[in-house]
């Protein structure tokens, strides 16, 4: 992970992304993600969603081949 501090935090933006967009796909997040984090590479994104995953905020679902989709866990009830 990267040096640098952000006045919010990668986590939380990606949980304000979701309750507002709802479901995405992963490249159209990072895109998102991207217009507020130059400094955000996709390998240190990746690695912020498997611990999201793994904390229980989100799941992230294969969609084909390289596309996946990212939803909030409690959108799916």
């Amino acid at each position: 992970m990267s040096k640098i501090w952000y006045t919010h935090s990668i986590n939380s933006k990606i949980l304000e992304l979701l309750r507002r967009k709802g479901a995405m796909k992963d490249t159209e997040l990072y895109e998102a993600l991207k217009e507020n984090i130059n400094e955000l590479g996709m390998g240190e994104f990746n690695k912020i969603l498997m611990s999201m995953e793994v904390q229980g905020l989100i799941i992230v679902s294969s969609l084909t081949r390289g596309k996946r989709r990212v939803e909030l866990v409690n959108a799916k009830s």
